[in-house]
């Protein structure tokens, strides 16, 4: 997807980069374009071993609110995480804020073996797809486990509890739809309303959890029909695991949820469930307007996308 965003690179750029943080050269590169707002380059060097190189967008972009230190959260909280053995998190190998080489902020990290579980998944017969999904599940579980200091995103904890922090998260999602003169299917008054009187829900929420929040299928790696990786934690929250993405209304998936180990089916975690989906949702089609996308088609789905979401949170009690 193409948009504000990215940053472009030249191979001279990714040469010098190369050269002076992995000690070799590039033989071949290539832009992974799969991305919708860092860029990221697949290189691989004369001695054969392949990296990603991670780059920021350029510094004078405009973001959203809860686009929060979005390179330093992925590096930090992937590092967090390497003690884990048995999760399949690529390695950091170089973290730059420096500027020295590049105008932006980047990293390297190991190249994983695979392709995107979006890519194959339509390919994949049912029981592999099964299988995949319920070790998404337990792998997600086990990212749940960590344990944080503070609600909020992840690198500006806050002291707060989970119903305030929220609430400040995604007021600040219909701030910036207003700034940005956006328009949504309903009035920004009532929808404010609205979720002020739904958010009671996220009272029971007390113990802050680390939330990869972006684990869709384009952020799971498949390699000879099992899962092999996991990446971008750039929107890592501290938060409600079922704020997970595949607890979200676009993956209904009960091997998913059988490998959690969570049914979902309590009053109380539907309602907050709802709430996250249309955090979701606000953020799909707002987005739209801050990266400039080319492509008409993707923003006229995430319009129609929040619409059906508006429908079944207003339709909620």
């Amino acid at each position: 997807m193409e948009g504000a965003y990215k940053s472009k690179l030249s191979e001279r750029q990714l040469n010098e980069v190369i050269q002076a943080k992995m000690n070799s050269t590039i033989r071949s590169y290539s832009e992974l374009t799969e991305g919708w707002a860092n860029s990221a380059y697949s290189i691989e060097m004369e001695d054969g071993k392949k990296v990603v190189l991670k780059a920021r967008p350029p510094a004078d972009i405009r973001y959203m609110r809860c686009e929060v230190d979005q390179m330093k959260t992925e590096v930090d909280a992937m590092r967090r995480l390497a003690s884990n053995r048995s999760l399949p998190i690529p390695h950091i190998y170089v973290y730059d804020q420096s500027l020295e080489l590049l105008p932006v902020e980047y990293f390297i990290m190991e190249h994983l073996e695979g392709k995107p579980y979006n890519q194959v998944k339509a390919e994949l017969p049912e029981e592999q797809r099964d299988a995949i999904e319920r070790r998404l599940g337990e792998l997600n579980y086990q990212i749940n486990e960590c344990i944080g200091e503070g609600f909020g995103f992840y690198s500006r904890p806050t002291d707060r509890s989970w119903r305030d922090t929220f609430k400040e998260m995604i007021f600040g999602v219909l701030e910036d739809g207003k700034e940005a003169g956006v328009s949504l299917p309903i009035a920004y008054p009532e929808l404010e309303r609205l979720i002020e009187e739904r958010l009671y829900s996220l009272d029971e929420v007390i113990e802050p959890r680390l939330l990869h929040w972006d684990l869709w299928d384009g952020n799971v790696f498949v390699k000879d029909g099992q899962l092999s990786g996991i990446i971008d934690f750039e929107r890592a929250i501290w938060g409600d695991p079922i704020m997970e993405h595949y607890f979200s209304h676009f993956n209904p998936s009960v091997p998913f949820r059988q490998g959690y180990g969570i049914s979902l089916t309590e009053p109380s975690q539907l309602a907050r469930r709802k709430l996250y989906d249309l955090y979701l949702d606000l953020i799909l089609y707002i987005e739209c307007a801050f990266r400039k996308y080319d492509n008409e088609n993707h923003v006229k789905w995430a319009y129609d996308n929040l619409a059906q979401g508006l429908e079944r949170f207003c339709a909620s009690e």
